[in-house]
């Protein structure tokens, strides 16, 4: 493995946590003996082509400095490639670095494993979802989540994380259910009425929330949970249960798994690692063992 090490930075992650946790993850690991580049985009395109650039060059590792939004640009880079990728996890969600099993907010102590993990070449592989030409690592989220994404996208203010609280209220007084088209590994067709229909390759979105908890990244399989069609009450009691994972026992809760998914839906948005994908249908496939990963 090369010495040379590119940093992937977003320096206004977490509020500009970003650009200060670059410092410590840099020192650990020119303090493990690695030489250390730092690659930082105009924007999302630039940066994306510079990553590529490193990892066509030949980098050692790929270290994305950020929030999930920094690491799924990251996969887009070292997918399908050998290139390790490591993730100094200090935006909001962190779900992809929590899915790893890397620190979340301590750019020190994630800075000194990913070294201590790049020196002893401990890296292992685990599989990614893929719509079309893009790669996510965490969860597919189509249906009411991806409303109140769309919603909160919209809204100038206020500003922060408060914002898709409002949003989410204003989809709860608009609740109604959904007509999905769900196809699982080419077989029949279900017409079903949901809430939201979520294809988890890891197990958490939102920041901790474990909509898919049961889902496994070196199994080859999504876990596909499907919140059925429900009242503003049964939704209100559901959700917050899927921080603790105890909401896959609800009743109005369904668990499949599947290699292939392929939804459809009127005036449904799917956002991908917290990143808006487009409107359905689409169809996901998971590709086991597809990104080389640093972590514990």
């Amino acid at each position: 493995m090369t010495s040379e090490i590119t940093l992937f930075v977003n320096p206004t992650a977490g509020r500009g946590r970003g650009a200060h946790a670059a410092q410590p993850a840099a020192a650990a690991l020119r303090a493990s003996g690695f030489s250390v580049r730092t690659v930082i985009g105009e924007d999302a395109g630039d940066a994306l082509r510079r990553a590529r650039a490193a990892v066509d060059g030949g980098t050692g590792a790929l270290i994305a400095v950020g929030g999930d939004g920094m690491a799924s640009l990251a996969l887009q880079a070292v997918a399908g490639t050998r290139t390790p990728l490591g993730v100094i996890a200090v935006g909001t969600g962190n779900d992809f670095a929590r899915a790893i099993g890397l620190p979340v907010r301590a750019p020190a102590a994630a800075g000194a494993l990913v070294a201590d993990a790049l020196k002893g070449a401990r890296t292992r592989d685990v599989d990614l979802g893929r719509v079309g030409e893009t790669w996510f690592g965490t969860v597919l989220a189509s249906g009411f989540d991806s409303r109140v994404n769309d919603r909160g996208n919209r809204m100038r203010r206020p500003t922060g994380r408060f914002k898709y609280d409002l949003a989410m209220v204003a989809e709860l007084a608009a609740l109604k259910p959904i007509p999905y088209r769900l196809t699982l590994d080419g077989g029949a067709v279900r017409e079903i009425e949901a809430t939201l229909v979520a294809v988890g390759n890891g197990s958490s979105y939102g920041g901790g929330m474990r909509i898919c908890a049961g889902a496994d990244m070196s199994d080859g399989l999504f876990d596909v949970t499907v919140v059925g069609a429900c009242s503003r009450t049964t939704l209100l009691t559901v959700f917050p249960r899927v921080y603790r994972g105890t909401h896959l026992g609800h009743p109005k809760v369904a668990v499949h798994r599947a290699a292939k998914v392929e939804l459809a839906a009127p005036d449904v948005t799917a956002y991908a690692d917290g990143e808006r994908l487009g409107a359905l249908p689409l169809t996901a496939e998971c590709v086991p063992a597809a990104v080389r990963v640093l972590g514990p």
